[in-house]
């Protein structure tokens, strides 16, 4: 039998897509579950355009992730955490890389689209991997610094340093 998809099935098809599947499984459960319906002529006009529109935002989300990806590719972003010789006090997260990005190049990324299999405890530097859109990815360089553990203090602007 011959259905019309409405909605995304997995292993089976994309809404909008007309697929072959035995009676029964499109009387018992694609049917009754809203995930398809039967092709008739108005069913394929309604369909047909909703499956131009989602072609439509498909080419775009992608123009935009290559966009993105020619913006961080090469990407240093440093980061500096209080360290015990190699070791940090503090690592570098996904949230962290998150907003130096968003800091750097105004771009909102979701956290987890940075594959990071755990937080960067130790200096040194690091190529990170992020997964724009449909296999679209870049890889930019994570590079932790450490600094003595203490306070930071910062002068007040318009103050001189004080020296003894």
């Amino acid at each position: 039998m011959k259905v019309l998809l409405i909605q995304r099935v997995e292993k089976l098809g994309e809404a909008g897509d007309l697929v072959n599947v035995s009676d029964g499984y499109a009387r018992n459960y694609l049917f009754p579950r809203g995930l398809a319906v039967e092709p008739t002529e108005h069913n394929l006009k309604k369909y047909e355009q909703l499956k131009r529109a989602r072609e439509e935002e498909r080419k775009s989300r992608e123009e935009k992730a290559r966009a993105l990806r020619e913006r961080l590719a090469g990407q240093v972003f440093k980061f500096v955490r209080e360290a015990h010789g190699e070791g940090l006090y503090g690592s570098v997260r996904r949230e962290d890389i998150v907003e130096a990005i968003r800091e750097r190049l105004g771009e909102e990324i979701e956290k987890g689209r940075i594959r990071l299999e755990r937080p960067i405890e130790k200096v040194g530097t690091y190529p990170v991997q992020i997964e724009l859109y449909g296999g679209l990815s870049v890889e930019i360089q994570v590079e932790v610094e450490g600094r003595p553990p203490g306070p930071e203090i910062e002068p007040e602007p318009g103050s001189a340093p004080r020296g003894r």
